[in-house]
């Protein structure tokens, strides 16, 4: 049996409708005070008697959620070194890529110095690369401005390959 399309549609507009008043009335019940929900001064008893809780009926706090003073982990080195080996590929084409681009090398050196440093290896399994990063942390100065590091662009990118190098050689680290 074929159902006409006119009635179909109105069939397919009834029944979310009809959901709709069904889950929305089981809800609205009058309020606790017997007042309507407008009638400004009846309506805050039910508000406020509401809102308040027993303790004995606080959710509980999650145990896999990280407590509020706690501190994510140390980020580990093959992430850190991912990120510094994205910037491969980039360069100096423009004024405003170069200052994005040298910026975000010297952003992903300090996060795998950090990586490094807090590995469980332990920053001495890591002796070379802290070192360069080291070096070139005090040749740029505290001076992160474009202008300084487009001076010392050689070295950024330098250090970026010498590490990118020895990383390539102890493949444990960072796989």
């Amino acid at each position: 049996m074929r159902i006409p399309r006119p009635v179909r549609a109105s069939a397919l507009v009834a029944l979310p409708a009809a959901l709709l008043v069904a889950c929305s009335s089981a809800d609205s019940g009058p309020p606790a005070t017997g007042g309507s929900p407008t009638a400004g001064a009846g309506a805050a008893p039910a508000t406020a008697e509401a809102t308040r809780q027993p303790a004995s009926t606080a959710a509980p706090e999650d145990a896999t959620a990280p407590s509020a003073g706690s501190t994510p982990p140390p980020e580990r080195v093959r992430d850190a070194f991912a990120g510094l080996q994205a910037t491969l590929s980039d360069g100096c084409t423009t004024e405003g890529q170069c200052a994005y681009f040298l910026g975000r090398v010297y952003d992903e050196l300090e996060r795998l110095d950090q990586a490094m440093k807090a590995d469980p290896k332990g920053p001495g399994h890591f002796p070379e690369p802290i070192e360069w990063i080291a070096g070139l942390r005090s040749t740029i100065g505290t001076d992160r401005s474009y202008p300084n590091l487009r001076a010392h662009r050689g070295e950024l990118v330098g250090t970026r390959d010498r590490i990118n190098t020895w990383m390539q050689d102890h493949p444990d680290d960072y796989r």
